[in-house]
């Protein structure tokens, strides 16, 4: 009981205030309880394939109509995904490229990465608890006049690429949908805001239509050219590293002289740059040939 004592004594002093910063925990604890741990599952995934992270927000059409989003897109609500998702890829370096439309972006991690020692649940969680967090965080930067009403929720999900051709078509696939519910929702919105139709009366209107059916409603009846719309509605935005040059000022003290001065210096930075283009094509990806690249 003596050497229990003391060794109680021991621990109480080492978790004395002010000593927590140098204790540790030992490597494994044992206990006879530790045989839970065999029921996690082995969610590692497949090795040299790309990870795709692809989160969408829940319940957002409620949620937009409560946060009054301006239709058919809204800069303010684009603007603040895209800034949740560099956030995420500044935390998470190991992402080669994100792509990212209305309430959904999609993460590529790449073909070696070994975060999370290639977890599953690690990747997702990671992701898109990051990504809600900062978009809660950031909301009064893009919706000044707008409170928040209630916290909104994102779910994920996780898709592996073997081949950089299967991972082109998917982010491809992703680009097609934002045109073709882009293209639908700004007729839609035309027909209800200008045209005088009611929400079931646009949908019946467009029931049936193709695209040039909806190009040709939005040119002679409202005077819009869909291709002269925004690229961010039309095509999403992409997510790659870029290095770009940043002039800081800083104060310096020059030889001979007694105050410090202010001077300028340019200085080169890698950070995350947004862009709007095409990338179902090759063009986009010959320009940007590091992203595929095995040693990236």
């Amino acid at each position: 009981m003596l050497r229990c004592c003391r060794a109680g004594a021991s621990i109480a002093a080492r978790c004395a205030p002010g000593s927590l910063r140098g204790l540790r925990a030992p490597a494994m604890a044992k206990s006879k309880f530790e045989y839970v741990r065999d029921f996690e599952a082995d969610d590692t995934v497949l090795p040299n394939c790309w990870i795709v992270v692809r989160l969408d927000g829940r319940n957002f059409h409620r949620f937009s109509e409560q946060h009054e989003f301006k239709k058919p897109n809204d800069d303010r609500a684009l603007q603040l995904m895209t800034k949740c998702a560099q956030i995420v890829m500044q935390e998470l370096e190991d992402i080669a490229i994100a792509y990212g439309q209305s309430d959904e972006y999609s993460f590529v991690f790449k073909k070696k990465s070994r975060w999370f020692k290639r977890r599953a649940s690690k990747f997702m969680t990671h992701v898109v608890s990051q990504f809600s967090s900062s978009y809660v965080f950031y909301w009064k930067d893009y919706f000044k006049d707008q409170q928040l009403l209630y916290p909104p929720g994102f779910d994920g999900r996780i898709v592996l690429y073997p081949s950089n051709q299967n991972l082109k078509d998917y982010l491809s696939w992703r680009q097609a949908d934002c045109h073709i519910n882009n293209l639908y929702n700004t007729v839609f919105w035309m027909l209800v805001q200008r045209g005088g139709l009611t929400p079931v009366q646009a949908q019946e209107r467009l029931r049936g239509t193709l695209a040039g059916d909806k190009n040709e409603i939005l040119f002679s009846e409202f005077n819009i050219n869909y291709n002269n719309e925004p690229l961010m509605y039309r095509k999403g935005t992409v997510l790659i590293w870029q290095k770009v040059n940043e002039v800081i000022t800083k104060k310096i003290k020059l030889p001979k002289e007694e105050e410090e001065k202010e001077v300028e210096v340019t200085r080169t930075k890698t950070k995350v740059v947004p862009l709007h283009c095409d990338i179902i094509g090759d063009q986009f990806w010959e320009e940007y040939p590091e992203i595929l690249a095995e040693d990236s």
